[in-house]
C-alpha cells in the first residue's frame, strides 16, 4: 500500500482513517472524530467523541451509541473536514446506511461500508437504494464475495416465507423466524403478508422497530414478546427474533414451533443444519457476487481495496480485470450474514 500522504483512506490500529481529513470511518476503537456508515454493532461502536452520520439514522444510532455528540447529514450533503469534502450516499444495506465519499485535491475515494444492490433492480421500502459513485478508489466490502452467492429476487423469497407461515398457521403451529434485529427484521416486516396472522417480535426487534418508526419508517403492527402469556396466542403467529435469543428461557412457549432462519448464509445448507433450523430462507442485506461486480464496475475506479469477507477471491478477480487491488483488514462482519446485531448482543 502507498503511504499516508498518498492515500485518502488508510489502515490504523483504531480503524480506517483519512489522514488529510483527520477522521476515522467506522472505527473499532474509540476516536476523536468518527464517520459512521450504519448502526450495526460491528460498524457503530460507542466511545467516540464526535460522530458524523446520516441524519435520518440518528434514532437508531442512539440505541447503539448513547448521547455522543452527533452531526447528521442528508444524503449528498457536503461538509468540509480539514479541507476534505465529505458526503454520505445511500448504500441500500439497512435504514440510514451510507457510503462515505471523500474528495481532496482532485482525488475521490469512496468507502462503501456494507451495501446491497440486486441485478433484479428491486426496491426496498426500508432503506434508500444503493447509489453508484464515480471515484478513483473504491473501498468495498466482500461479505459474500464468492461466485456461489447469487440471490434470487427477494419477492420470491418473501413469497416462500409467506407460504411457510400460512401452512403453519393452518396447523395452529407457531412460525419462528430468526433474523437480525436491525435491518433484516424490518426488511421482513415490510415484505411479509401481515393478514396471515399476528406478528410477534423479540424485545430487541421491538426496540429497533421503535427507533425506525421514530425515524419515519412504516412497518406493520407487531406484538411485543413480553405481552405473550400463553402458547395459544402464538398458534397462528409469525415470531421474529434474533438468532442469539432463541436459547432464552423466555422462549419456552415456542416448543413445537417450525423454526427458520432468513440469511444469505442459508445459500449453504450446512449452515441451516448446524443451527438446527427446519427451513432456511436466502435473504440478505449484502450484495451477492454479481452485485459486488456490478457495484465495482459502476464506480469506474481503477483501484479497489477489499475488506471483510472473501478478500483473496475478490482481489484475484479484480486483478484479472486489469484493476489495482489490495485489502484492508477489518473486524467487520463478525456475526453471520455480516450483520452484528446492535441490540441483541446486549441482553
Amino acid at each position: 500500500m502507498a503511504s499516508d500522504t498518498d492515500d485518502l483512506i488508510v489502515e490504523r490500529p483504531e480503524g480506517l482513517y483519512c489522514p488529510p481529513g483527520r477522521f476515522h470511518i467506522d472505527p473499532w476503537r474509540a476516536v476523536d472524530r468518527a464517520v459512521i456508515t450504519h448502526a450495526h454493532a460491528d460498524h457503530a461502536r460507542a466511545g467516540h467523541r464526535h460522530v458524523l452520520a446520516v441524519a435520518a439514522s440518528e434514532p437508531v444510532l442512539r440505541a447503539r451509541l448513547g448521547s455522543v455528540p452527533m452531526q447528521g447529514l442528508g444524503y449528498g450533503e457536503v461538509v468540509q473536514m480539514n479541507g476534505v469534502r465529505v458526503s454520505l450516499h445511500p448504500a441500500g444495506h439497512v435504514f440510514g446506511s451510507a457510503q462515505v465519499r471523500v474528495e481532496h485535491r482532485g482525488r475521490v475515494w469512496v468507502a462503501s461500508g456494507d451495501y446491497y444492490l440486486s441485478e433484479h433492480d428491486e426496491s426496498n421500502p426500508t432503506c434508500a437504494a444503493f447509489e453508484p459513485l464515480r471515484c478513483d478508489c473504491f473501498v468495498t466490502e466482500s461479505t459474500f464475495g464468492l461466485p456461489l452467492y447469487r440471490w434470487r429476487p427477494q419477492h420470491e423469497t418473501l413469497a416462500q416465507i409467506n407460504a411457510w407461515w400460512r401452512d403453519n398457521a393452518r396447523e395452529c403451529r407457531p412460525s419462528l423466524l430468526a433474523a437480525y434485529s436491525f435491518g433484516k427484521a424490518q426488511r421482513l416486516l415490510a415484505g411479509v403478508d401481515a393478514s396471515i396472522g399476528p406478528i410477534v417480535v423479540h424485545r430487541s426487534v421491538d426496540a429497533m422497530n421503535a427507533a425506525c418508526r421514530a425515524a419515519g419508517m412504516r412497518l406493520p403492527a407487531t406484538l411485543a414478546w413480553s405481552a405473550i402469556e400463553s402458547r395459544a396466542q402464538l398458534s397462528e403467529a409469525l415470531v421474529i427474533a434474533p438468532p442469539m435469543a432463541l436459547a432464552d428461557a423466555s422462549m419456552h412457549l415456542l416448543g413445537g414451533a417450525s423454526r427458520a432462519f432468513a440469511s444469505g448464509w442459508m445459500q449453504l445448507r450446512h449452515h441451516r443444519r448446524q443451527r438446527g433450523f427446519d427451513r432456511g430462507f436466502v435473504l440478505s442485506d449484502h450484495a451477492d457476487w454479481p452485485g459486488l461486480q456490478r457495484a465495482i464496475r459502476a464506480t469506474g475506479a481503477r483501484r479497489v481495496i477489499v475488506t471483510h469477507g472473501h478478500e483473496a477471491v475478490m482481489v484475484r478477480w479484480l486483478r484479472e480485470q486489469g484493476l489495482q487491488a489490495g485489502t484492508f483488514a477489518t473486524p467487520f462482519g463478525a456475526a453471520p450474514d455480516g450483520d452484528a446485531d446492535p441490540v441483541a448482543d446486549s441482553p
